[in-house]
């Protein structure tokens, strides 16, 4: 038996792997394939984890992959098992005392459960614990390995992760502190944001949001302290890495950026109008399950099917950042191609006259069997596109879309959003809210006291949807709010332009060729300035000075230097794509080449915020990748869609409700 942290060469040498990459090959490689020893290189094994691990393994691992490295069976820890005393058995969990009590308790004695067992941890195990395994000499023989991971983060994209904090901000920003939570929260945020630095063998240049007090007289709150408090702990779990974990970096080799909700309050409420975003905010998506209709084969009623949009469909990695609209023309385009170049298709519709709508399109091909994968991923963005327009058009988005973004820039203000509140009266309850949350956010002092209440009736809102407007304050904190009621915090304007902007226009920019797309979210503005070395040192002081051999971008070039933009980059949006793949087969060529443009990439960059992370934070991550060649990681305690962000803010005053009463 070793006790040793597990080494991962995957992260050096060789092409460059992107971050869920290595998440991966660890799982896979470096726990399952390394239980292969001795005489058991040819048997299966059984593979045993907890809910939290369960979790963790389905984000990078399908379950082909885990069979593929000898695993039968996968078994619940807490659940009653079969004996299987001819199997070894593979555990990964959670270093906790019930953890390690149920794996003595599975080996222990004259008939253990299985054979051997291969033990690995999800991050660091205590003295304790391990010298209560090592009392009990019947287990001792049967351990074949017992070793930290330190893999304890969700990769929930290809350059996204999550801590699984989901009541973060109840328990950080909530109106009752609770110190107890608040400390466990950020124990627990800062253990599993230290081991995404392990698996990838990443040292950071820790940079966070420095509380931001108006002066010596003004009282620093604890929750203007969030990120300062979570970069030490982070910072002190790190040391602990350098000096245990074998060929942990000894010198900065990446920037961390620590954030929390208040840097930006518009972005989880706003209309994003990207198809990823759209996606999540209208049409009801658990996680990235999608549920649609297809039509029975033996001709019967249409039946249900479950499919995920993740990055293994090469349709959703092509247009999964690009603007609906731009999505929607590419998805016709790429029907009438595959219809265009197919043989049978064009005898089908070769006696029709006209151009073909894209649901003709769809209903043409689908009698064509030979080509089956193609159309059926074709037809299934082409149905949620659809249905997304369709949306659109019969809630008037693109009016209040337009509004949001007005006010955003300042080209509107509150007598907009009243004309808007008194002819608009069949909106949506959930739109009008997210209207005064963006409102509120620009001007919160015209939230205070009566006037606060005359715009809640005006918009025929509950008391509980009041209560999520004025509990962004508790986000922005007494400083913010002050700073932004005096006017020190909007943008200068000319002297006829009395409105006050969250956001700077950017002329020149590509985004905008599209309407609804001038809205960024501010961490595109702070990375862009660390990329650069621009970013203040009194708002975001560091835990460490770099390293004099430290450079941001590379070895060869100096962190303030912005690399060229490669246009060459196939893993962002569409605005970096060249426009060559019009028909249902190329954007296989998008997933075959997704991990080509990181093999020169510089330094990485990570982004963390705290209070939950929106999909345009992590559009704007997978962007910059692309404009600055340096792989953007976005982490956050979790990834909130705005209705998840609306729920969890009416709880930061709503102790004694549930998740499930605040559901808009």
């Amino acid at each position: 038996m070793s006790f040793s942290d597990s080494d991962s060469s995957s992260a050096y040498g060789g092409d460059y792997r992107n971050f869920r990459q290595i998440s991966r090959e660890r799982l896979l490689h470096e726990m399952l394939r390394s239980a292969k020893t001795g005489d058991s290189k040819s048997s299966w094994k059984v593979l045993i984890m907890d809910k939290l691990t369960v979790k963790i393994m389905s984000c990078s691992c399908k379950m082909a992959d885990i069979t593929q490295e000898g695993v039968s069976l996968v078994e619940d820890i807490y659940r009653r098992r079969q004996p299987l005393p001819s199997m070894d058995a593979i555990y990964f969990i959670q270093p906790t005392k019930e953890n390690v009590i149920m794996f003595l308790s599975d080996m222990a004695g004259k008939s253990p459960l299985y054979k051997k067992a291969f033990v690995f941890f999800s991050s660091s195990i205590s003295r304790e614990l391990v010298s209560h395994i090592k009392k009990d000499s019947s287990v001792l023989t049967r351990i074949g390995a017992l070793r930290e991971m330190n893999l304890e983060y969700f990769a929930i994209d290809s350059q996204g992760f999550i801590t699984d904090n989901e009541r973060a901000l109840e328990e950080l920003y909530g109106d009752e502190e609770d110190s107890h939570k608040g400390d466990a929260c950020l124990n627990v945020m800062a253990s599993r944001i230290a081991t995404v630095f392990a698996s990838l063998r990443e040292y950071p240049f820790v940079r966070f949001r420095a509380a931001r007090s108006l002066d010596v007289t003004t009282m620093t709150t604890s929750r203007d302290l969030i990120p300062t408090k979570l970069a030490a702990r982070i910072w002190d779990t790190l040391t602990q890495y350098k000096q245990k974990i074998e060929h942990f970096p000894q010198t900065e080799t990446c920037e961390l950026l620590i954030l929390d909700r208040s840097i930006d309050q518009i972005a989880p409420v706003i209309h994003e109008w990207t198809y990823d975003a759209m996606c999540h905010d209208l049409l009801n998506m658990e996680g990235n399950k999608y549920v649609h209709e297809v039509p029975s084969k033996a001709g019967g009623p249409a039946e249900k099917k479950e499919v995920l949009l993740e990055e293994h469909d090469p349709v959703w990695l092509e247009l999964r950042h690009a603007h609906i609209a731009f999505a929607s023309e590419r998805l016709h385009e790429k029907m009438t191609n595959f219809v265009s170049k197919n043989k049978a298709a064009k005898i089908q519709h070769g006696s029709r006259d006209g151009e073909l709508s894209t649901r003709d399109l769809q209903q043409m091909v689908q009698a064509l069997p030979q080509y089956s994968e193609q159309i059926d991923k074709l037809s299934l963005h082409v149905e949620i596109a659809g249905k997304i327009n369709r949306i659109i058009r019969e809630s008037g988005l693109r009016e209040l879309g337009q509004l949001e973004q007005d006010l955003v820039f300042g080209d509107a203000g509150m007598k907009d959003v009243i004309k808007f509140l008194t002819t608009k009266e069949d909106a949506t309850r959930e739109n009008k809210l997210r209207l005064l949350m963006i409102l509120a956010a620009i001007y919160p002092e015209k939230f205070e006291g009566e006037r606060g209440l005359n715009i809640m009736k005006l918009a025929r809102l509950p008391q509980d949807d009041m209560n999520a407007v004025n509990n962004m304050r508790l986000l922005a904190g007494a400083s913010d709010t002050k700073k932004r009621s005096t006017g020190a915090f909007s943008l200068k304007f000319d002297i006829h332009k009395k409105k006050r902007a969250a956001r700077k226009d950017r002329t020149g920019e590509e985004e905008t060729t599209w309407q609804l797309s001038r809205f960024y979210p501010m961490i595109e503005e702070l990375i862009d300035k660390l990329n650069k070395g621009e970013l203040s040192k009194d708002e975001y002081p560091c835990m460490n000075e770099p390293s004099p051999t430290f450079h941001g971008t590379s070895q060869s070039t100096p962190v303030h230097q912005v690399p060229a933009h490669s246009m060459r980059s196939r893993r962002t949006a569409t605005w970096a794509r060249p426009r060559n793949s019009d028909d249902g087969y190329s954007s296989d060529s998008i997933l075959r080449h997704a991990s080509s443009d990181f093999k020169k990439m510089g330094q990485r960059i990570f982004v963390f915020i705290v209070g939950g992370a929106t999909r345009s934070e992590l559009r704007v991550c997978h962007k910059l990748t692309s404009k600055l060649q340096r792989e953007v990681i976005l982490g956050s305690s979790s990834l909130d869609d705005p209705p998840q962000f609306i729920t969890k803010l009416k709880l930061l005053t709503a102790h004694e409700l549930s998740l499930d009463d605040l559901q808009i």
